[in-house]
């Protein structure tokens, strides 16, 4: 599915949008389905100016909402009667481009930690207190880190959507163009190439790359790297694809680092099969992650194609496999769902819906407790 208006600040929201757009502005002679023309680049980059995404304010604004159940969000069973516990923190961006961090109970901002120019729509917290994040600067975009209580900013490398892993030793990211005009590579051939998944060794800074697929194998379109999440094991990474055209192509991506040449395709690399209803056949996940103990929480939507007829938005905890587990809420249908995340321990989860932060306690209704987000995550 295209992001909605309440998305379209995100990068990805934007290359959506800017690659619908392209292809309905290059002349048919020049379409074909899986077919980049450099003319097209320059179109897409065009296009992509339209989409939005100038510079953010360097003021946070966020909505603190009402306490209590948002109706719309779920109809989860509530979880059983249990001694009250205290939400771990949250670290959030704000639509300003603020780093900041929130009050679980309440939503209010608490620190600003950066006051600008922050990405979504993932940020990572490692278990040492350090919050990753990316911001963008000219052409490219950097992954940075401060600690949770203020300090220092620390530059780690080029690229975006930080994931760090469970024992801290291992930070993923995107390594990927920032698709803005004049940004773009002038070589059409060479586009799809610039997309890769970066895994770092914190330690020594050994980095390895994987990039999207075989030299000479790509469609002419990149599937960029959407969001990122590590297993509990350290070493496979939910990596979620976003659209690639027509609002065709969205996949959950399990890979191996260990194992993988490749992000999307090839050994080491799996994909999470959409199951259940409604049409299991044209319904896709939009995002996902890992939980604690090695299931995914992802957002489900139904359905693809074009033009956007989203009928459902499905917030579930499945097997790696696929496998229905249990419902956490359902969603609003004309909203995204993004920026899931679990805490540690996997009681409880967060995501937002559009630029709404929905957190749920062991399974029970979620409820919103702030707005005017675009990235959140526990910290």
């Amino acid at each position: 599915m295209s992001a909605t208006a309440l998305s379209a600040i995100r990068l990805t929201a934007r290359l959506r949008c800017a690659l619908l757009a392209a292809r309905r502005a290059i002349p048919p002679a020049m379409t074909g389905r899986r077919v980049v023309t450099l003319a097209g680049s320059i179109l897409f980059a065009t296009a992509l100016a339209a989409c939005g995404g100038g510079s953010p304010s360097p003021s946070p604004t966020v909505t603190v909402t009402a306490s209590g159940t948002a109706t719309a969000a779920a109809t989860a069973p509530a979880a059983s009667a249990s001694a009250a516990a205290a939400p771990p923190s949250i670290v959030a961006v704000t639509s300003s481009g603020a780093l900041v961090t929130l009050d679980p109970a309440t939503g209010t901002v608490v620190t600003t930690l950066v006051p600008s120019r922050v990405l979504g729509d993932e940020i990572t917290v490692s278990s040492s207190g350090l919050v990753y994040f990316a911001v963008r600067r000219g052409c490219s975009t950097v992954v940075e880190a401060i600690p949770a209580g203020g300090g220092s900013v620390v530059r780690i490398a080029t690229g975006s959507l930080p994931a760090i892993s469970p024992d801290g030793t291992k930070l993923a990211y995107a390594d990927q163009p920032l698709l803005r005009p004049g940004c773009i590579s002038s070589n059409p051939a060479d586009f799809v190439s610039h997309f890769r998944l970066a895994i770092r060794t914190l330690s020594s800074g050994a980095t390895t790359t994987l990039p999207m697929v075989p030299a000479g194998q790509d469609t002419g379109l990149p599937a960029p790297i959407e969001h990122l999440s590590w297993a509990p094991d350290n070493d496979h990474l939910a990596v979620s694809i976003a659209a690639v055209e027509d609002n065709e192509g969205w996949n959950l991506v399990l890979v191996d680092t260990a194992s993988a040449r490749y992000y999307l395709t090839g050994a080491g690399t799996t994909n999470v099969p959409v199951t259940g209803g409604p049409n299991a056949r044209d319904s896709y996940l939009r995002e996902g992650v890992y939980l604690p103990d090695g299931d995914l929480f992802v957002s489900r939507a139904c359905c693809a194609g074009e033009p956007v007829r989203n009928t459902s938005r499905l917030m579930w905890e499945v097997t790696t496999g696929g496998t229905f587990l249990r419902r956490v809420a359902i969603g609003y249908p004309t909203l995204d769902h993004t920026s899931l995340d679990a805490s540690p321990d996997g009681r409880w989860l967060l995501y937002l819906a559009g630029s709404d932060l929905y957190v749920s306690d062991g399974g029970a209704t979620p409820r919103q407790i702030a707005s005017g987000l675009i990235a959140a995550a526990w910290g």
